[in-house]
């Protein structure tokens, strides 16, 4: 049942694989949904072995619902700059393709001035010093759901060799960096 007084709104986020985004996304107070998904592309009604192929040019994307009285716009892209490297181009780790590309789709202007701004905080910090922030800031097109059986990967799949290797480290690694925003 949802409560109608909740003031949800819409982040979708490209950060790599959306297995790893989904995981650590869910782990977040005021994160209600996270959708698995793709974007930013020129075919309707893609299918992850199209996506895969990079001739799509749909990214693997989250699309986050949000409680915006207990989490910010700009807390979700704070988490979205750190659990990704957003100054390689079409990488992150093992995965590569402009499926994998680093991209925050904003629904509205005030969210692309709130993702602007922090992008460019970031360029200007020692963060990523010497290194130019490649993530796209563009609006936000058709979402298309993946398959079912990417929802939930992580918890559906804990024995999987992506899993324990790439993704626990990096859910385990937030839960660190950011004890305070975990359920």
């Amino acid at each position: 049942m949802v409560d109608n007084n909740i003031k949800t709104e819409t982040a979708t986020l490209a950060a790599g694989c959306f297995w790893c985004v989904e995981a650590i996304y869910l782990q977040l107070k005021g994160v209600i949904s996270v959708q698995s998904g793709f974007m930013g592309g020129t075919t309707p009604n893609p299918t992850y072995r199209e996506v895969c192929t990079g001739n799509t040019n749909h990214a693997e994307v989250c699309q986050i619902t949000y409680n915006a009285d207990v989490i910010s716009y700009s807390d979700i892209l704070k988490v979205f700059w750190s659990i990704h490297d957003p100054t390689t181009p079409n990488r992150q780790g093992m995965d590569i393709g402009t499926q994998y590309r680093s991209a925050v789709f904003f629904h509205n202007k005030e969210q692309e001035k709130i993702a602007t701004e922090v992008k460019n905080e970031l360029q200007n910090s020692d963060k990523f010093k010497s290194k130019i922030i490649v993530t796209e800031i563009t609006e936000a097109g058709t979402f298309y759901p993946a398959e079912d059986y990417h929802n939930n990967y992580l918890e559906q799949n804990p024995n999987d060799p992506y899993c324990r290797t790439i993704i626990k480290p990096k859910v385990l690694k937030f839960k660190t960096d950011f004890e305070s925003f975990i359920k």
